[in-house]
């Protein structure tokens, strides 16, 4: 099997799991992952129970389209992400209940666990509402993933990449949960406790020996 093949199976089998967790239903949400000079993602309009892998479509830095379909319609912000984070191997967007939700008040996600950390920094910041798969929505992710690896899109939901798909995709889930207690934590009426930049620096200094030492 050719190293693209193996590719284009590894992403199908992505995008099922996205459904099978509920972090993405019907056609909601795509995937993508540097291929060449380009990147393979998911068709528009195509949901995972009926992606095959041979229908993600391969679309050149050029433009170019390789693929029976066109490609999905955010395929935009993904290119401009790769572009601005040439590490960046693979982008996940979901339209995920709680980071949705968040998205939708148009909400930052602030320091309120360290966990926050794992999108690179001290929040996971939200982008202004723009059309979906306007230049003007890329410029507002690509900036936002400047320093950053994921973001929310307002009225619209989240993005995540990674140096992998697997890291890409956890940066989703991740996101995705703590979503979900943040706004439990505000349904008490209540702000939660915001770590500072201090505790935060320390946190993200962490991560990055976090889970890389190799047993003895």
């Amino acid at each position: 099997m050719s190293a693209e093949a193996a590719l284009r199976n590894e992403l199908a089998a992505a995008l099922k799991r996205l459904d099978a967790l509920g972090l993405n239903r019907g056609s909601a949400g795509n995937l993508s992952h540097r291929c060449g000079d380009g990147m393979l993602i998911t068709p528009t309009g195509m949901g995972a129970d009926d992606l095959r892998p041979e229908d993600l479509v391969w679309v050149g830095d050029d433009g170019t389209l390789r693929g029976d379909w066109q490609p999905s319609s955010e395929s935009p912000f993904h290119a401009a992400i790769y572009r601005v984070r040439p590490g960046l191997q693979a982008v996940v967007h979901t339209h995920s209940p709680n980071a949705a939700a968040l998205a939708c008040l148009r909400r930052t996600l602030p320091a309120f666990h360290y966990m926050v950390a794992v999108a690179g920094g001290d929040d996971v910041p939200c982008v202004p509402y723009h059309l979906f798969g306007t230049e003007a929505l890329s410029q507002a992710v690509a900036g936002a993933f400047a320093t950053r690896d994921a973001c929310l899109m307002a009225n619209h939901g989240l993005v995540a990449g990674g140096a992998t798909l697997a890291k890409a995709m956890k940066v989703a889930l991740e996101v995705e949960s703590l979503c979900e207690v943040y706004l439990k934590a505000l349904a008490t009426g209540r702000e939660p406790v915001i770590l500072d930049a201090a505790q935060m620096t320390e946190v993200i200094e962490r991560f990055r020996s976090y889970g890389k030492a190799a047993r003895r």
